[in-house]
């Protein structure tokens, strides 16, 4: 391509709703730039997770620049990239691919973009005692962001145990032992009981995968409510927390901040992240 005309892609499922592709080629427009940002959705494409690398190998090869990457496919595309960005590393997950010749290198922008949303969205909000669902490629990158913050203690459920344990162990190596553990779901409602925030960083509340992702009476008023989801923007866990009195902090600036992250690595041109979070509100409220 160019160096004012850029193909880039998202690779994941259920990505339809995606606002992405929209967040990057307004700034582009408004940069000047030529910018197609393309869905390559596994599912509809009936690609399994296990084959992403395909996909990356394919997109190299027809001239994309780069790749964002979401579930499933964060720690399934680690295999497939010659390089990775120390964050990228650290985390164990990618989201955005960028390729250099025949290089496809491996960054990390969910954490920088759920600690800027985070520190706009709930600037006062105490962090001694926190609890994650999800300890996937979007769950490391959210729980080193809030271990980065200042959070005291950091407690991670997940539906696969294993996953949760080899998360805490990463968050060990990089932070120290002692500030996260990992907990069986079984005990949500004690560790939810004395917590002072909640972080979904699940799939559950995607358009694709609505619902819940714990029971709504485990939520108190004492509680402040974290979620990455973005599409819809009230989840059913937003807008129950909200009902209950609960500070909240919906996926909306975390979409607009890594995506702003990612244009930077994709074009070597800064983006306007005030336009980008102006951006991802008119998109949601007009879709």
């Amino acid at each position: 391509m160019s160096p004012h005309s850029y193909l880039v892609g998202l690779i994941g499922t259920g990505i339809g709703p995606s606002l992405t592709p929209a967040l990057h080629e307004r700034e582009a427009d408004r940069q000047g730039l030529r910018y197609l940002y393309r869905l390559l959705d596994i599912g509809a494409l009936g690609i399994a997770p296990e084959r992403t690398g395909e996909l990356v190998r394919s997109a190299r090869d027809m001239g994309y620049d780069g790749l964002n990457v979401t579930h499933p496919c964060k720690q399934q595309v680690l295999a497939h990239l010659d390089a990775l960005s120390p964050q990228a590393e650290a985390l164990g997950a990618v989201n955005t691919v960028v390729f250099d010749g025949d290089r496809a290198i491996g960054h990390n922008t969910d954490t920088t973009g759920f600690a800027a949303s985070f520190a706009r969205g709930l600037p006062d909000a105490p962090l001694d005692r926190v609890v994650q669902l999800g300890a996937g490629g979007a769950g490391a990158a959210v729980a080193h962001a809030l271990l980065a913050l200042g959070a005291g203690r950091l407690t991670v459920l997940d539906a696969r145990p294993e996953r949760a344990a080899a998360l805490v162990a990463s968050l060990d190596h990089h932070f120290g032992p002692g500030r996260a553990a990992a907990a069986d779901l079984l005990d949500i409602a004690d560790r939810l009981a004395d917590a002072d925030g909640l972080v979904n960083a699940t799939p559950i509340g995607m358009a694709a995968h609505p619902g819940l992702p714990l029971p709504a009476d485990l939520l108190h008023p004492a509680l402040w409510v974290a979620e990455i989801v973005y599409r819809p923007l009230e989840t059913a866990l937003v807008r129950t927390a909200r009902a209950l009195g609960c500070p909240t902090l919906d996926g909306a600036g975390m979409a607009a901040y890594q995506a702003a992250d990612a244009f930077r690595l994709f074009t070597g041109r800064e983006p306007d992240t005030a336009r980008m979070l102006a951006d991802i509100a008119d998109l949601t409220s007009a879709r």
